[in-house]
């Protein structure tokens, strides 16, 4: 695959299934130490595939709705 046709196959963050935990806390700012603790507490629903950690955007969406307000 040539850089041209990896170029025009990049999906936008906004518009991916599944992220990554650098790209979920790239899309959602919350720093990588903090999503990391919420997927071993098992507040933040993530998947594997292989070695890989997958998070699904509604998942994301869903564990930050949940976060407290702030006073």
């Amino acid at each position: 695959m040539n850089d041209d046709t990896k170029q025009k196959m990049r999906v936008p963050l906004c518009e991916r299934f599944a992220l990554s935990p650098e790209e979920a806390s790239l899309l959602s700012g919350v720093g990588m130490t903090s999503l990391r603790a919420a997927i071993k507490e098992g507040k933040l629903v993530a998947h594997k595939h292989g070695v890989k950690t997958i998070i699904m955007p509604d998942d994301l969406r869903a564990w930050l709705k949940s976060l407290p307000l702030a006073a």
